[in-house]
């Protein structure tokens, strides 16, 4: 006698093979996952604080600088076109040697060669100033985007040099070709534009005494004496400054800054 099978409608089994299935799964997700005495999660990364740049300096007066910022028997020497690792070192030792002080105006390029010279004149107690990247002495003749370009970039070079915020109260133009646009672009970044009442002329290279001589005529109290670290050889210049530091102190001069 053939006995007839009993089987349950499509719907039971399939019913079956999906509750099948999903216990499978529920036994291997366990099995991965680690226990409380193995392995601990990884730790969720620290969430990265946002960048907040440092507000602009504020704005300053347009007006050019050409005198010291103290009374009396004071001068603001003042070095340009560095720095330069064949003369700023030395021009640092003999302004140490003085107890001097003294503003380097600081071309963005040589800022970014030698970013120790920055550290060092800042550790030496020196001031900066922005002499644009490139010494571009058409400057006041560019477009707007070029002198941005020139003088905030400058200013960033420095920053980026010395590897910390620092101020840079002074902007000065290259080779002096100062515009109102210069001076009000650099005065709205927090720098005054800085000139000098006494040009060396150290950059003509007309020998150390015919230096020492022009500064000698042109020196009063508050003077600002327009010097050059680099630009070109200035072994003149630092023979000049071994005379004119002590004569200067024996003429009851102070050092200070613009």
């Amino acid at each position: 006698m053939r006995y007839r099978v009993l089987r349950p409608p499509y719907c039971y089994r399939w019913a079956v093979l999906i509750l099948a299935l999903v216990t499978m799964t529920t036994l291997a997700v366990v099995a991965l996952r680690p226990s409380a005495q193995g392995a601990s999660a990884a730790p969720t990364p620290p969430r990265r604080p946002a960048f907040t740049p440092a507000p602009p300096p504020p704005p300053v007066e347009p007006a050019l600088v050409r005198h010291s910022s103290e009374p009396g028997r004071v001068v603001a020497l003042t070095f340009d076109d560095g720095p330069d690792p064949a003369h700023t070192p030395r021009i640092l030792d003999l302004l140490s040697e003085h107890d001097a002080v003294a503003t380097f105006c600081m071309l963005g390029s040589q800022a970014r060669r030698y970013p120790e010279l920055v550290t060092d004149v800042l550790a030496r107690g020196m001031r900066l100033c922005d002499h644009t990247v490139s010494h571009d002495q058409e400057l006041r003749t560019r477009s707007e985007q070029r002198v941005m370009a020139e003088i905030v970039g400058g200013w960033t070079d420095l920053q980026i040099a010395a590897g910390e915020d620092v101020p840079v109260p002074y902007f000065r133009a290259p080779a002096g070709n100062w515009s109102e646009r210069l001076s009000t672009l650099a005065a709205r970044h927090g720098m005054r534009s800085l000139a000098w009442s006494v040009d060396s002329r150290d950059w003509t290279r007309p020998g150390a005494a015919r230096i020492v001589a022009t500064v000698k005529d042109g020196v009063e109290p508050g003077a600002v004496i327009l010097l050059h670290d680099a630009g070109g050889p200035r072994e003149e210049t630092v023979a000049a400054l071994e005379e004119l530091l002590p004569w200067l102190r024996a003429q009851g001069y102070q050092f200070g800054f613009p």
